[in-house]
């Protein structure tokens, strides 16, 4: 094995940044749509809390997500975190949340599943003009997610 293979081959370290608990909305289900089955989330707020980044999320984004035929949900969020200090923070998070057919009911029900029942991961991006902020511009993240009945929570790990 070449030295490159070596470095392509190895995992990169993780370090956890923060978490995020968002308080969200009820489900609207548009129904099938010509881009799939079709659902938003609004977002009503929530915290921001961890060893690098502590902050207030904004009312007024959303969740939009799309529903595949196997259950897969494709998770497109978008919404404001006011950092500790007052800064903005533009988050554009998109990933997948996988589940059985019977956990996806039970979820869309408004049921609480055992977080092992599904897998839900994203990749979060960030914007600010905040100059203290700026390394969550140039970092890699990746989200590790649990669904409750009214939150979202997310744990960010940045990729080092």
């Amino acid at each position: 094995m070449s030295d490159v293979d070596i470095y392509l081959t190895t995992p990169p370290k993780l370090a956890f940044a923060f978490s995020v608990r968002v308080i969200v909305g009820p489900i609207q289900d548009l129904g099938q749509t010509a881009r799939g089955h079709r659902r938003i989330i609004d977002i009503l707020g929530g915290t921001a809390e961890g060893p690098r980044f502590q902050g207030e999320i904004l009312p007024g984004g959303a969740d939009w997500q799309i529903v595949r035929g196997d259950g897969t949900i494709e998770v497109v969020a978008r919404y404001t975190i006011r950092s500790a200090s007052g800064a903005l923070v533009y988050v554009q998070n998109d990933g997948l949340r996988v589940a059985s057919p019977e956990i996806v009911a039970r979820m869309s029900k408004g049921e609480l599943v055992p977080f092992d029942s599904y897998r839900f991961r994203t990749a979060p991006r960030f914007e600010t003009s905040e100059p203290s902020l700026k390394w969550l511009e140039t970092s890699t993240f990746v989200g590790v997610a649990a669904r409750t009945p009214d939150r979202v929570v997310i744990g960010f790990h940045e990729v080092l």
